[in-house]
């Protein structure tokens, strides 16, 4: 009797005892490794978002890893299970090929951070105000106040135009005038707008030049330095001072016209 209770406890019970020791030691160490991963992350100064989606991620890992080291301690043929855990992960990641190309992309934006919350951005075909970027996508808020949830691999995919990286932006503007007005005295009007505006930065200096001689028009290059966050207001302002003093100067700003030669003849 005392022998069928010693090979059952040691048939069952000591697996079971190593099984739950495992277990247990194996998730005290994944929570020390874990916490020791997010301090490290932390550290580093890696955002928030991602040091809370790798920890999960590598505590997940580990406690699987524990779990499987359990199972052979209760005689469970693992290598089957690894294969079946593995074949099962594939399955997954083959479904899910968007999402992770999409998480992928999310960890890409966050690490290398191309644009950050706040800026004013152009990318996946949406340009608008970034306000917030999450692991498998990013929230675009629209010129007219429109959310717009934008897939992260839309973004990597393509290009990124970021408005709001560099304190400084130029205004390009081309202004017309007349074959028949002094260029001179344009130049000279031009330069004064820009002199009065003081929004405009003094370095770098802005530039007035003869862009091109057009069909109807002598074209010339504005082009004043602004601070990033002066680029709208001043461009609307310039339109319209320059319209406004031109107007007062006397100097034509000319459309597209055609003249038409009408030659009288006879007609056989």
């Amino acid at each position: 009797m005392q022998e069928n209770i010693f090979a059952l406890v040691q048939q069952y019970a000591l697996p079971l005892f190593w099984a739950i020791l495992v277990l247990v030691i194996g998730r005290l160490i994944a929570k020390m490794l874990t916490g020791i991963i997010r301090k490290s992350m932390k550290r580093a100064a890696i955002d928030d978002t991602l040091v809370s989606f790798a920890t999960n991620v590598a505590y997940v890992a580990m406690m699987a890893f524990v779990f499987i080291a359990a199972l052979g301690k209760l005689g469970v043929e693992t290598t089957s299970f690894a294969a079946l855990l593995a074949a099962a992960g594939l399955a997954i990641g083959l479904s899910l090929q968007d999402s992770l190309s999409n998480f992928a992309s999310g960890v890409i934006l966050i690490l290398f951070r191309p644009f950050k919350a706040g800026d004013f951005i152009e990318a996946g075909s949406v340009a608008g105000i970034v306000e917030e970027i999450q692991i498998f996508s990013t929230k675009i808020r629209s010129g007219d106040n429109k959310e717009i949830i934008v897939p992260n691999g839309q973004i990597t995919g393509g290009t990124i135009t970021n408005y709001s990286a560099k304190e400084t932006r130029r205004i390009d503007l081309v202004i017309g005038v007349g074959y028949g007005d002094d260029l001179k005295k344009v130049r000279t009007v031009l330069q004064e707008i820009l002199q009065n505006e003081t929004r405009v930065l003094k370095d770098p200096e802005p530039t007035i030049g003869l862009l091109e001689l057009g069909e109807s028009s002598v074209n010339f290059a504005v082009r004043p330095w602004v601070a990033t966050a002066d680029y709208w207001p001043v461009l609307f302002d310039l339109q319209e001072t320059i319209k406004l003093r031109f107007d007062d100067e006397g100097i034509s700003i000319p459309f597209p016209q055609r003249d038409l030669h009408i030659v009288s003849g006879n007609v056989a």
